[in-house]
């Protein structure tokens, strides 16, 4: 069973998940604070000094903070969008990469081209012996 599991651990893919997840915890953190102290502050001053998270109402002895939830939406939305655009200039620059290789036409040894060139000549006398 230990050997199963040392095979399972050491696999290319579960590092890469593991690298992922701790990258990913570390971006969640920047975004949360990019949401945080500069777009929320922003959008507070458009709400006139209100701030979402302070938003809330009672219903006899329970406060609904509905304000908290608001600003979770708001949090996803911004790290999703975050998440899309970083995902999408990988892409773009992983396919102008493989453009950059397809479109390399590799270079032919004169000498292959000449070898080429008999065969097919080659190919053709064979072809017209045949023919008569």
């Amino acid at each position: 069973m230990w050997e199963e599991f040392k095979k399972f651990a050491i696999k290319g893919n579960v590092l890469d998940l593991a690298v992922a997840v701790v990258i990913g915890g570390a971006f969640g953190k920047i975004v949360s604070s990019l949401v945080d102290n500069i777009i929320m502050p922003l959008v507070g001053v458009l709400l006139g000094g209100k701030s979402f998270e302070k938003l809330s109402f009672t219903i006899v002895d329970a406060e609904v903070k509905y304000g908290i939830f608001i600003q979770s939406i708001v949090d996803f939305f911004i790290i999703s969008f975050s998440i899309f655009m970083f995902i999408k200039i990988l892409n773009s620059l992983k396919r102008k990469k493989e453009e950059e290789v397809v479109g390399e036409e590799p270079k032919v040894d004169p000498e292959i081209e000449l070898l080429a060139e008999i065969r097919d000549l080659l190919k053709e006398q064979k072809q017209e012996k045949a023919g008569n």
